[in-house]
């Protein structure tokens, strides 16, 4: 059963047909409702006509023997108001549904013989009665179900009561029934037409139901194979087929192929990571090699500061390579509550030209260490273009913690100014391996600050120089938005 309805057409076209098939249920059931009521309504007016005929006739006089009681072959009752059968149709063998199973006339009977009778006269008719003058019809009616044989045929009937009050006869009860074969066979007819039709109805939506989910689901076919195929291939080049349909298919394939092109960008992004830092490790690698190989053969010769160098160089590397790939695996940063003119007093600390001032407590939710790192690398920065000094600030913007770092030096050209942060980005020779930089600080900093939901971007100075501005949530901005 589940391969069977192992696919979306599968599963669409038995919902349609469920649904369907319950609408028509509840709509077929409704029509029979009301058309046995209305059917059931036609034969009460027919049967109340009947009554009435005989009880006007009744009301005028018209003797027993006279009345029309065997009209369209309909039974038809007489009873007094003690309950005995004055007047009946003449081929009446048996009824049943009236309170008056009765069917020959008893004029003669006494009141004493109809008491168990008069018992099953309603008390709304007693009422009517009591209410009538003489020669007048009644207008209330008492309507019930039943049965009668007439000349040997059996049928279900409806039965009519009218009360009519004579001058001479007192207050009689008039019952007329009228066949409810009509509406039995209306009823079996309309619920032998569904029994026939719903199914072929069903049918006819299950199949449509199959072949518009098949059309419709067409062009998610073709997006499946050609992602399977770019998949077998690892060609991230390669795009799925956008139909010109403007729906969701067609959303879905636009949406899959911006995701192909975001993940073929980070694909290439980390192949050129992978390549510029295997060239960047290659370096202090190979110079600690010589240097190594120089002490074997010649120890007196050995640049032990030059060794220890490259060896710090490439431990910074590798620690920068490292929290790189963290960051790019996603990896969120602490919730420890900050102040970031400590932070900042910390990170300037021994550092020759930079003063730091700033409000106290402006304090962030965050990485310590991450953020640590982040001024260090600014500081770097700014102390490697500098003149003579860096000024380092840490004020509060509203809801936002900002940290300005600003140098004297010669600035940041405008069309390099997002350059500057990508990966292994050296913008002049001040930034050569010689002097330390790798160009992964800045590319480390922004990729920290856009962690904690910051934005680090760089301007003129006052003085001149660079102004690097490192802006990140304010610790309650932060925890309101977090909850």
């Amino acid at each position: 059963m589940s391969r069977l309805f192992g696919s979306v057409r599968a599963r669409a076209t038995l919902a349609a047909t469920l649904v369907v098939a319950v609408a028509l249920v509840a709509a077929g059931t409704a029509v029979l409702l009301s058309l046995r009521s209305n059917l059931l309504g036609e034969a009460g007016t027919q049967a109340e006509r009947s009554a009435r005929q005989v009880a006007t006739e009744l009301a005028v006089g018209t003797a027993y023997a006279d009345l029309s009681l065997d009209v369209d072959d309909r039974p038809v009752q007489v009873v007094d108001e003690d309950g005995v059968l004055v007047a009946a149709s003449e081929d009446l063998e048996r009824i049943s549904g009236t309170g008056v199973d009765a069917v020959k006339p008893q004029p003669s009977a006494s009141p004493s013989a109809a008491d168990g009778a008069d018992d099953d006269v309603d008390e709304e008719e007693d009422e009517a009665r009591e209410s009538l003058d003489p020669g007048e019809v009644g207008g209330r009616i008492t309507v019930s179900d039943g049965s009668a044989t007439i000349d040997g045929d059996t049928e279900d009937y409806r039965f009519a009561a009218v009360p009519v009050k004579t001058d001479d006869r007192g207050t009689l009860t008039v019952y007329a029934g009228a066949p409810l074969s009509a509406e039995h066979g209306a009823v079996n007819t309309a619920l032998t037409v569904m029994l026939i039709g719903f199914p072929l109805l069903l049918a006819v939506v299950a199949w449509v139901t199959w072949l518009v989910t098949r059309r419709a689901l067409r062009p998610v076919e073709g997006i499946r194979r050609e992602m399977a195929a770019i998949t077998a291939s690892e060609d991230l080049a390669r795009r799925v087929p956008v139909p010109g349909t403007h729906d969701e298919v067609a959303r879905l394939a636009t949406t899959t192929n911006e995701t192909l092109a975001a993940l073929e960008a980070s694909v290439e992004r980390q192949r050129g990571f992978v390549a510029d830092a295997s060239h960047e490790l290659r370096s202090p690698i190979a110079s600690l090699r010589t240097q190594l190989e120089v002490a074997a053969a010649h120890p007196e010769l050995l640049d032990l500061e030059g060794a220890v160098a490259d060896t710090v160089r490439l431990q910074r590397l590798a620690a920068d390579l490292l929290l790189l790939a963290r960051l790019d695996a996603g990896e969120r940063p602490a919730d420890a509550r900050i102040d970031l003119a400590a932070l900042a007093r910390e990170a300037a600390e021994g550092r020759a030209g930079v003063s730091v001032r700033g409000e106290d407590a402006v304090r962030v939710a965050g990485s310590r260490g991450q953020l640590g790192r982040v001024l260090a690398n600014l500081l770097d920065n700014a102390q490697r273009h500098a003149r003579s000094a860096v000024h380092v600030s840490v004020r509060r913007d509203g809801d936002t913690a900002v940290v300005a770092v600003a140098d004297d030096g010669e600035g940041v050209p405008t069309a390099d100014r997002e350059r500057i942060f990508e990966r292994f980005v050296r913008l002049d020779a001040a930034r050569s391996r010689d002097d330390g930089g790798a160009g992964l600080g800045l590319a480390i900093a922004r990729d920290v600050a856009v962690r904690h939901g910051g934005t680090l971007t760089v301007h003129d100075a006052p003085a001149g120089g660079a102004l690097f501005e490192l802006r990140l949530p304010g610790a309650r901005a932060r925890t309101a938005r977090d909850g």
